[in-house]
């Protein structure tokens, strides 16, 4: 009976990973649930369309043939020049976006020197690298690809004053953006960040909530998943900490608000029970 048991959990979960789906848990209150969502393992900026390969225009220096005997010399003849990236330093490569996200990232700031010219540099790949490694964009290798284009717009165009915040601590999340911070007293406490929400079907709502329950790490019984850092405030909805990767805009949660780790604890410093969440707009396609 034992192993029945077990091999029907083991069954549940393999249907929760094949269908993409992370996990919220029941509401404390209401009895309702939702979902944070699950990227798959190892989508990343190649998905996009960028890759850390070399593809057109990046060919690679031609092996020589090794030389024979009996081969007769022949006479040197032209040959077509081997066509390279726009600007490649100290092997960072130069993404389609180059000046767009230098524009972004001189916007943001604390990312380090960056020269809006549209031409990569050795400080514009230190940049780009320091902001792929602090939101979770894969590969870290200083390209400017599509992901890092989007992550860098959403975050330099997020308005914090819309955010109409209480007076103590209020966490802040524009649906529309895919972007969450945090206000006390006016003054924005964390910077916005990148967040992932409710998908097609299964719609994070808009509005204003308090944070009701907390569990540093929250048991799904819906979906059988771990929710680390776990502060609930509406119907079964709440923050947490994904694992998976979060920029597949594909999919998305089943009505959580997923973060990266890193924002996941800081949320969970500057909140309590009592906590205001206000929700603005509205994502994209659902």
């Amino acid at each position: 009976m034992r192993r029945v048991r077990s091999t029907s959990r083991l069954v549940a979960l393999a249907v929760v990973v094949l269908v993409g789906a992370g996990a919220c848990t029941f509401d404390p209150q209401s009895g309702g649930s939702g979902g944070g969502g699950a990227a798959p393992v190892g989508a990343a900026e190649q998905a996009t369309g960028a890759s850390g390969t070399s593809g057109p225009g990046q060919r690679g220096r031609p092996t020589p043939a090794a030389p024979t005997s009996a081969a007769p010399q022949s006479r040197p003849t032209a040959s077509t020049p081997t066509r390279t990236t726009p600007a490649t330093v100290a092997g960072c490569p130069q993404g389609q976006h180059q000046r767009a996200v230098e524009t972004y990232l001189a916007r943001l700031g604390g990312f380090g020197p960056v020269t809006v010219d549209g031409r990569q540099s050795a400080a514009d790949c230190a940049a780009i690298k320091k902001f792929q490694k602090r939101y979770g964009i894969r590969p870290v290798e200083g390209r400017a690809g599509p992901t890092t284009l989007d992550v860098a717009q959403r975050l330099a165009t997020t308005d914090t004053t819309r955010c109409k915040a209480g007076t103590g601590t209020t966490f802040c999340v524009d649906l529309t953006r895919q972007t969450v911070w945090a206000v006390r007293g006016g003054k924005v406490i964390m910077a916005p960040t990148v967040t992932r929400t409710g998908m097609s079907g299964y719609r994070t709502p808009s509005g204003t909530y308090t944070v009701n329950y907390r569990n540093p790490k929250e048991w799904s019984n819906p979906y059988e998943v771990w929710l680390p850092y776990w502060q609930h405030f509406t119907q079964g909805m709440g923050f947490h900490e994904t694992t998976t990767y979060l920029h597949d805009k594909s999919i998305g949660s089943h009505g959580c608000v997923n973060l990266l780790h890193a924002d996941a604890v800081r949320m969970w410093e500057l909140g309590k029970v009592g906590t205001r969440v206000v929700l603005i707009g509205r994502r994209p396609g659902t």
